[in-house]
């Protein structure tokens, strides 16, 4: 979410050819994980202190495995504490808590390149249940980690509970959802971006960041550390698999495919710190090799099917997509934000995401996704504005994917999203110009864990754009995350918030719930 504002004036940059070739030459050095550990081996690592001080994670989960991670850190905050060698790990998975039936097993290497995180594609298991899992390294063993397999892809299953939130700036205050996310009976966990902020550390707020702003790896290895030292957001890593994706501040706040939300960055400093930030992100979360980072490119768009009940279509909206028009804020729906070039997904995601959708065969087709794509208009009576970071500021693109929802049949399309800092109800309409234009899909918008502090405030922009937007069927400004049950028959989301974030502790409330039902788009309270 912008904090910061592009100017909207061009941006002049000199690229010098031979400086930029010579650093796609190192970029592209960056080596494919190995599956033997080259040079230097631990056989009997020793350690001053618990490797295992970010507990351990899983996520992506398919019906015959899942993504088990851990990272080895006895010293997280000061560069890992780890020797310069690869480091053999050894995994277990059980289908019971006390490991009395270890169902897989094997060794995996911690490597230095990549920080000595652990990321094992565990397969052979069985479908649609629970499975408990740990890591050995020397004489050290991990927490018990707990993780569920997806269904067959066959199957119906009765439901599917998960929960989703975004938006955790760690000196905006304590991670309180996530206790009360934990008591939740979750098959999954989706986090849909700003899982960290890049800012440097300010004052008299209710945690501090370390350090400035992060650049370079060694920055982001620490922000992330510190991020994943929280007991709140730990634990609930270690009970459910999640599905993630990344929005801005996991890199830079509003930047768009290679461009900076800055003045006068080089593209070369610009994917240079990139690609600090994405092999970052890739080390720190459970995620697939197909996500492994290429330099500064990373795919994390991917599917992630529950049966014939849930299909999630995993996006990302900020490494494809063209410049914010219209010198980005919110303006009127005109020029660059109409302009039939103008992409979100890019072109290639954009054709993954519709040939998905057209194959998918569950009930549920769920964009798990960052940035607001109804057409909230935020001005007054007749200055008609738009968020140009948001979907509407690439109406072509908006319009067309609402198309294809509506000519091809897509069952039943609810759209996820963060980034705002606000829960909405929104009805996706074919065209949002005219009233009696169908009904296409749904989206639900959660708020954010801690971004913009204790929330619950009257804030009189989203007041009115809620009143004088036709679509929105409820809008909230509390912090918290959704909790969904899906059958068969109907979608329900539970909006929980916290009345506070300032301090640890806070209690949980439901502020709303709605329901959608099999075959009619739009949510109704429930």
């Amino acid at each position: 979410m912008a904090h910061h504002r592009k100017s909207s004036q061009p941006r002049q940059y000199g690229i010098a050819r031979r400086d930029f070739l010579s650093y796609i030459a190192a970029v592209s050095a960056i080596p494919t994980i190995a599956l033997r550990a080259e040079g230097q081996v631990a056989q009997r690592p020793r350690f001053n202190g618990n490797p295992f001080t970010f507990g351990v994670a899983s996520g992506d989960p398919e019906p015959n495995g899942v993504v088990l991670w851990t990272r080895l850190a006895p010293q997280p905050l000061q560069g890992g504490g780890m020797p310069n060698e690869a480091v053999p790990t050894r995994w277990e998975v059980a289908d019971d808590e006390a490991f009395a039936n270890v169902v897989q097993s094997g060794v995996a290497w911690a490597m230095p390149q990549l920080g000595h995180s652990v990321h094992v594609e565990v397969d052979g298991l069985e479908p649609h249940r629970w499975y408990f899992y740990r890591f050995h390294v020397g004489d050290e063993t991990s927490p018990v980690g707990r993780t569920r397999t997806a269904p067959a892809d066959d199957a119906m299953p009765d439901r599917l509970k998960f929960a989703f939130t975004s938006c955790q700036h760690f000196e905006s205050g304590y991670f309180n959802g996530y206790p009360h996310m934990q008591q939740e009976d979750l098959d999954l966990v989706v986090h849909l971006g700003d899982y960290i902020y890049e800012y440097g550390g300010v004052d008299k707020r209710p945690r501090k960041h370390i350090g400035g702003e992060v650049k370079s790896l060694d920055d982001y290895r620490i922000r992330y550390s510190q991020y994943r030292l929280d007991e709140t957001l730990q634990e609930t890593h270690r009970l459910f698999p999640w599905l993630v994706t990344w929005d801005d501040h996991e890199f830079d706040n509003n930047y768009a495919n290679l461009v900076s939300e800055e003045e006068g960055i080089s593209p070369e400093a610009f994917l240079a710190r990139r690609m600090n930030a994405y092999q970052t992100y890739y080390e720190f979360m459970p995620l697939r090799r197909r996500s492994f980072p290429q330099g500064p490119h990373m795919r994390l768009y991917r599917g992630c099917q529950y049966g014939r009940l849930a299909n999630f279509h995993v996006l990302d909206t900020r490494q494809y997509r063209t410049d914010q028009p219209n010198g980005d804020h919110q303006k009127p729906m005109i020029g660059k934000a109409l302009d039939p070039q103008a992409t979100m997904l890019g072109a290639k995601q954009e054709h993954w995401l519709m040939s998905s959708l057209l194959s998918s065969p569950s009930t549920w087709n769920v964009l798990a996704q960052q940035v607001m794509m109804a057409p909230l208009n935020r001005g007054e009576g007749e200055y008609r504005r738009y968020s140009m970071d948001q979907w509407p500021g690439y109406e072509i693109s908006r319009r067309r994917l609402l198309r294809f929802f509506h000519e091809r049949n897509v069952p039943n399309p609810v759209v996820l999203t963060g980034d705002i800092h606000l829960n909405w109800v929104n009805d996706l309409q074919l065209d949002f110009q005219d009233p009696k234009s169908p009904l296409v899909g749904t989206e639900l918008v959660g708020t954010a864990m801690t971004s913009g502090g204790n929330g619950g405030n009257h804030i009189p922009e989203f007041e009115r754009a809620a009143a004088q937007n036709d679509f929105v069927r409820w809008y909230n400004s509390n912090r918290g995350y959704v909790s969904c049950e899906l059958t068969p028959k109907t979608w329900t989301s539970h909006f929980r918030v916290t009345p506070y974030v300032d301090k640890p502790g806070a209690p949980i409330l439901t502020k709303a719930s709605f329901v959608i039902e099999e075959g009619q788009p739009g949510a109704k309270p429930a």
